[in-house]
């Protein structure tokens, strides 16, 4: 097990044996935590003293693989969300949601029953997604950089298509409903998720479903009609979304 006071190494002492680092390779493509520098708790926003294996939370994250990529990067047009990036506290109250069908979302209900998924691998698998690093624009390849090479740095790049709106408009809308809670560029807040370089049809749907009251979106509020969500013209969740769709362009 790893705290957050031990994931760097002592002075003098190797991160890990060669034979352990032999027998657990890493492809280079999904490396996206340094298990040899210690990660503060500000960066990370894992309580301090938190038990977490990084290496045990990327074996689980293999099972993530196959809906929302080895890299955290979602896929099918937002069918399945992006993770990687959002933060720990995030990660862990969504899963543990799950465990608990406080949040109904059939295709995670198998992946997140207790004899599957245990209170410690959900520190394990939320701090190892929540270190996960996409690129929003592709990097300067040299002349005869190797075809692989560009191919497993290309895998990293992720861009949200410009979605339709105002996106002006959306931006006022944003900074006065939304980014008290989720950050002046959608990066989220605690256990609020970031916005920014989220699918835009994922958005959406979640969107919907907090309006439907099928998700609780202020879990302080009681009177679910006073939400901000269902107070805003469509129109006006259209011209946020638009405004959200840019943010990872800058």
């Amino acid at each position: 097990m790893l705290t957050l006071s031990t994931l760097a190494p002592a002075a003098g002492k190797p991160a890990k044996s060669a034979k352990k680092a032999a027998a657990a390779p890493v492809a280079e493509a999904q490396v996206a935590v340094d298990h040899a520098t210690a990660m503060s708790v500000s960066a990370t926003g894992i309580p301090a003293g938190t038990k977490i294996d990084l290496e045990t939370g990327q074996q689980i994250n293999g099972v993530c693989a196959a809906c929302h990529g080895p890299l955290g990067q979602g896929g099918k047009k937002g069918e399945y969300p992006r993770i990687a990036g959002l933060s720990f506290g995030y990660l862990k109250e969504q899963l543990l949601k799950f465990k608990a069908r406080k949040r109904i979302n059939l295709p995670m209900f198998p992946y997140t029953l207790e004899r599957e998924l245990s209170d410690e691998d959900v520190n394990h698998i939320a701090a190892y997604v929540s270190q996960l690093k996409l690129d929003t624009k592709p990097p300067v390849f040299k002349e005869d950089e190797d075809a692989l090479v560009r191919l497993q740095a290309m895998d990293k790049v992720f861009n949200v298509p410009r979605a339709e709106g105002d996106v002006e408009a959306g931006a006022k809308t944003y900074k006065a409903e939304c980014a008290s809670c989720h950050g002046a560029q959608g990066q989220g807040k605690k256990n609020m998720p970031m916005l920014a370089g989220q699918y835009t049809q994922y958005l959406k749907r979640q969107v919907g479903l907090f309006i439907k009251g099928e998700r609780n979106h202020d879990e302080d509020l009681k009177d679910r009609t006073k939400d901000v969500l269902n107070l805003l013209k469509p129109e006006e969740i259209r011209d946020i979304l638009a405004y959200l769709s840019i943010l990872d362009d800058e």
